[in-house]
């Protein structure tokens, strides 16, 4: 199959899964109103609206969010977001990536990474606390998981990343970031970026023509 070819099919197959996903989260909402409190969303206006003075008042804001009953049903539902928005991801991997054999572990530690960060972000949000707990797991996922690739990396960050924006209930900024991702990857494999520098917008660009590359 034409890689062309692939990428439509794939494009059209990830644009109607978010579309579900996205439809399937708003629908609740607009249909119930008051569900609105149950979901993870509204987390980045929350810390613009407490300003500077957040670490001052760390404790009382700690201990009033601990007595929130809709913090389980709000991690659970966050969870479930960086599940649906990472799954895209790792689909992401098995279309680009150019090994013979694909690491199984990789591509679950893609998926289940994010709702790892997101239950830790939730559980020390608001302290001083959260930067070091997601410093203790970029931490561990360095030295304790071995990359084949250093663009495995780029997969690596994009979970904390949406596990980090679901965690503090920004469940928008996480699927930008997962959207953003996908069709960015996609569009770089088609092109097949940076494999070579010949066209005259390289040649132009990087002062080398054909016959210097092939040198």
């Amino acid at each position: 199959m034409r890689k062309s070819t692939r990428l439509s099919a794939a494009a059209s197959l990830i644009t109607f899964y978010y579309a579900l996903c996205i439809g399937g989260f708003l629908l609740p909402v607009v249909a119930f109103p008051q569900w609105t409190e149950l979901m993870p969303v509204g987390g980045i206006g929350d810390l613009l609206e407490r300003g500077a003075q957040t670490f001052e008042s760390t404790s009382v804001v700690a201990a009033d969010e601990a007595h929130d009953p809709y913090r389980p049903v709000k991690l659970a539902l966050a969870i479930i977001a960086t599940v649906a928005l990472t799954v895209p991801i790792s689909w992401v991997y098995l279309i680009t990536t150019r090994s013979q054999e694909v690491d199984q572990s990789f591509v679950q530690t893609i998926v289940v990474l994010p709702v790892v960060v997101a239950g830790i972000a939730m559980i020390v949000q608001n302290s001083l606390a959260l930067a070091f707990s997601l410093a203790g797991v970029v931490a561990a996922v360095r030295f304790r998981f071995t990359l084949n690739e250093p663009a495995h990396a780029l997969y690596i960050f994009a979970a904390i990343g949406i596990g980090l924006g679901a965690g503090i209930g920004a469940v928008g900024v996480a699927t930008v970031i997962s959207i953003s991702f996908v069709y960015v990857n996609l569009v770089l494999w088609k092109l097949d970026y940076g494999s070579h520098l010949t066209g005259p917008f390289f040649s132009f660009l990087t002062g080398r023509d054909r016959d210097e590359e092939d040198i």
